[in-house]
């Protein structure tokens, strides 16, 4: 694959280099863990600022991508499963259709700076302020998840809206956000001592951890949610047709 890209396009150069790079990391020579070119000679090679490149590196760092490891270098990562669904919904939606009253113990909202893992995937500079929204929620006798989400400030959220409404439904009808992609990353660890006082567990209760990457039809981050559920009340299951 050439490597290069348009410096007369309209398109954002990283923009460009985020999607150059999705493209050669499909590549059969760089599957199974190969190294990328340092970021010094890519950089030169596509007349690009090494910062341009880096940050379309870490777009694709934080989506598990590529891995990237100081003073060893930059590689693709193992591949993983991805599914795009036709239609999805919130959480609240979900639960809804399947008949499961849900109760919310908890609801707190306000403005806070994030890690660079979340800086990363909503593209805002160091130091911003972001509106993280927690929500205890789950069965009438006993909470079962606790979920984060943070949303791009370009959205307008001030943090005052109803957030027991489902958080599409706000985003849909009160701000013309429409989310089209959600991207999902699933793991399995034992409950933190916060995560266990939150649900009602002891630090021995295993926990599923589920994080949500969604962006809108134009492929720009809305939101990142994490939620943690205790896997001895709930089942994740995904239905695919072939």
């Amino acid at each position: 694959m050439k490597l290069e890209i348009d410096h007369s396009s309209p398109i954002p150069l990283h923009l460009q280099v985020e999607a150059m790079l999705r493209k050669l990391i499909e590549e059969k020579e760089y599957q199974d863990g190969a190294f990328l070119p340092d970021e010094v000679s890519l950089a030169k090679k596509l007349g690009i600022a090494r910062n341009t490149l880096r940050q379309a590196i870490n777009k694709l760092v934080f989506e598990g991508l590529l891995t990237r490891k100081k003073g060893v270098g930059t590689r693709v990562s193992e591949k993983t499963f991805e599914t795009s669904l036709d239609s999805w919904h919130s959480f609240t939606q979900e639960m809804s259709n399947k008949g499961v009253a849900l109760k919310m113990y908890s609801l707190e909202s306000g403005f806070v700076e994030v890690s660079e893992r979340i800086r990363n995937f909503l593209m805002v500079e160091p130091k911003a302020q972001v509106l993280k929204v927690s929500r205890l929620r789950g069965y009438a006798d006993a909470p079962f998840v606790f979920f984060e989400s943070y949303f791009n400030p370009r959205i307008g959220l001030t943090g005052n809206e109803d957030f027991s409404r489902p958080l599409y439904e706000i985003l849909e009808r009160d701000f013309s956000i429409v989310p089209s992609l959600s991207k999902e990353r699933i793991s399995a660890r034992l409950a933190s001592p916060q995560e266990a006082a939150l649900l009602g567990v002891n630090t021995k209760t295993p926990v599923m951890v589920r994080e949500r990457f969604v962006y809108d039809s134009g492929m720009r981050p809305v939101e990142y949610n994490i939620g943690i559920y205790n896997a001895e009340k709930f089942i994740y299951s995904i239905d695919i047709k072939v």
